[in-house]
């Protein structure tokens, strides 16, 4: 449940419309032109606040709004081999397809979104001079992560992308529109979390700390391939930070704030202003769509042979279509056989948080980190992350060794419909064989250049000529 701060939104509030268009509308929707706007601790706390709304994104069916991580499952679940759209109809069904183009809005939302929200992270480090030395290293910590984290996501979805790290004036179209390598994004990436693994503590859920910041470092160093000792350390260093599982894995989505979540961005009910309609986009006929993100026969199969007592609470039959199947996962409108209470009196004004990181995932990337690109380990420390894990899912047959297909099979269960499957199979090297069988046997048309989606077509014509496109588009 997000916390509200009422006298900083004010502030935030009044910022924005003192700063005008810019601030709201980036140019070239992927940077910025704008001066500093905060002058003490208060106002860049404001700012502050700003990042994690932008992160949150709009609850809106206005398509010009920036809806951030509310339409992220598109982009990641829906590239994959877990879910697909109801309908097979529309511009959402080209992410099932394999048939994304550069024109798609769905893609163009989240690329100007997540900028968005690099524009506020760099909004607050551009006001650092402005803090207290009290609060100075605080601020740049928590922008510094948030930064990376939208740069993360950006740079696994689309590829080389211009790197924007300070606020820039409206003549400066070359640093807007041209594409650096991933690897100096990367760069960047790491040296923010580094920052903020340095500077921050453990105080928040539903803002960067610590543990998140050292989390989202380790899935860095293994997506890279590299550094595989550090991100065991990293992931170590969280281990021992207090977080666990929780024993119901239903507590996991239906609890706000538990043991288990590290980072997620907080929602209030029945708020136009801080509610998700994610959740209802999946239902039959409640949200705006006709049923996005439903659970593919494949996916299905793997929480019947491994879920365990996660399956219920991961996927359902659609009551009014029994033929088709729904992601359980933050249902807002409750469900009296699973024991789920409704988290609004309106679906489409949910307020269940969306988590990003949580302590299982940091448990599976802990034997990922051990088997460091290997095919195979027997190592302790591996078994008794893994088995964890499983013991909680009601799997408590002794595991003496994992392979990278086992890690990678518990993970698509564990974290199924999270938006982690497509980010999985990509940084496991199996995305081509899994993708493409999942591709064949379903009619898709899926190839090697759809692991990348295309540069939005409008944002290339806004460049006249600095911006190319992804190969394939």
């Amino acid at each position: 449940m997000k916390k509200i701060y009422p006298f900083i939104l004010l502030i935030f509030t009044g910022l924005l419309m003192s700063c005008g268009d810019d601030f709201l509308e980036p140019l070239p929707e992927s940077a910025v032109s704008s001066e500093s706007y905060f002058s003490n601790d208060d106002e860049i706390e404001s700012g502050v606040i700003g990042m994690y709304d932008a992160i949150q994104g709009i609850n809106s069916n206005n398509l010009t709004d920036n809806f951030s991580i509310q339409r992220e499952y598109y982009l990641t679940e829906m590239r994959s081999d877990n879910t697909r759209t109801k309908s097979s109809e529309g511009e959402a069904a080209q992410f099932e397809s394999y048939t994304v183009t550069a024109s798609n809005g769905i893609v163009s939302n989240y690329y100007i979104s997540f900028y968005e929200i690099i524009y506020r992270a760099n909004l607050v480090l551009s006001s650092l001079d402005a803090a207290s030395p009290e609060k100075a290293a605080s601020f740049e910590a928590e922008a510094k992560f948030v930064r990376a984290y939208a740069y993360f996501n950006l740079v696994r979805l689309y590829g080389d992308i211009p790197l924007i790290d300070r606020l820039i004036g409206p003549l400066e179209r070359e640093i807007s529109y041209t594409r650096v390598a991933t690897s100096e994004v990367y760069n960047l990436i790491v040296s923010d979390l580094q920052t903020a693994v340095s500077g921050l503590d453990n105080t928040y859920k539903n803002r960067a700390s610590r543990a998140a910041a050292q989390t989202l470092l380790a899935k860095v160093y293994l997506t890279q391939g590299t550094n595989y000792a550090e991100a065991q350390t990293l992931l170590e260093s969280v281990i021992g930070s207090g977080f666990s599982l929780e024993p119901n894995f239903k507590d996991v989505f239906y609890t706000e704030n538990n043991n288990e979540v590290i980072f997620a961005i907080g929602y209030t009910s029945d708020l136009t202003s801080d509610s998700q309609n994610i959740s209802a986009e999946w239902l039959n006929s409640v949200g705006r769509t006709s049923g996005v993100n439903y659970v593919t026969a494949d996916a299905r199969e793997a929480l019947d042979n491994l879920g365990g007592s996660r399956t219920p609470y991961s996927y359902r039959q659609d009551a009014a279509q029994p033929t088709q199947y729904q992601v359980a996962k933050y249902i807002p409108n409750g469900d009296t056989n699973l024991g789920i209470a409704p988290t609004a009196s309106n679906p489409e004004l949910a307020g269940n948080d969306w988590i990003i990181l949580r302590f299982a995932d940091v448990l599976l990337m802990h034997v990922e980190a051990i088997l460091a690109g290997g095919q195979q380990t027997s190592a302790t420390a591996a078994i008794n992350s893994f088995q964890r894990v499983r013991n909680r899912a009601g799997l408590t047959t002794p595991v003496t060794s994992i392979t990278k297909e086992d890690l990678l099979a518990e993970r698509r269960v564990e974290l199924a419909f999270e938006n982690h499957r497509f980010f999985d199979l990509v940084r496991f090297g199996a995305a081509q064989q899994v993708l493409s069988a999942f591709s064949d046997a379903n009619g898709y048309s899926f190839n090697a250049t759809d692991l990348l989606l295309p540069i939005p077509q409008r944002e290339i014509n806004l460049s006249n000529g600095l911006m190319s496109q992804n190969p394939g588009y």
